[in-house]
């Protein structure tokens, strides 16, 4: 599967923006989704997960109850809301995806993904 990542942009503190990622050349539903994001000098990190059936999220805890990941197997997309930014969540976000049989398997660990978009950048300025 083919992952493309758009959306980002700049924002000033407390703004909201979404990204979004769209899959191709694979079956979307068979595929847990996620989000990670990468600061400058830091490490990849989780953000939040989705299973393939949606019905099972989580979060990374920086990001909990501002942001929200929602997916639409229908039209191969998941999206990310990002709701009250602040500076720490500028970033390049990256979305990844990892073929699954049960409905509602996710991971908060990026070694489980095998597919992986590029990412777009958030910068969030106070």
């Amino acid at each position: 599967v083919q992952l493309q990542a758009s959306g980002g942009g700049s924002v000033q503190v407390g703004g909201s923006l979404r990204l979004s990622c769209a899959a191709s050349g694979g079956t979307f539903n068979m595929y847990t989704m996620a989000w990670f994001r990468q600061a400058p000098g830091k490490e990849r990190e989780f953000v939040a997960t989705i299973s393939r059936s949606g019905g099972i999220l989580k979060y990374a805890d920086p990001v909990k109850g501002r942001f929200t990941i929602s997916r639409d197997n229908t039209k191969k997309k998941v999206d990310l809301q990002m709701n009250s930014l602040k500076p720490e969540d500028t970033a390049i976000y990256s979305c990844a995806a990892y073929p699954v049989a049960s409905l509602r398997s996710v991971s908060i660990q990026r070694e489980s993904y095998y597919y992986w978009g590029q990412g777009t950048l958030v910068t969030v300025s106070s």
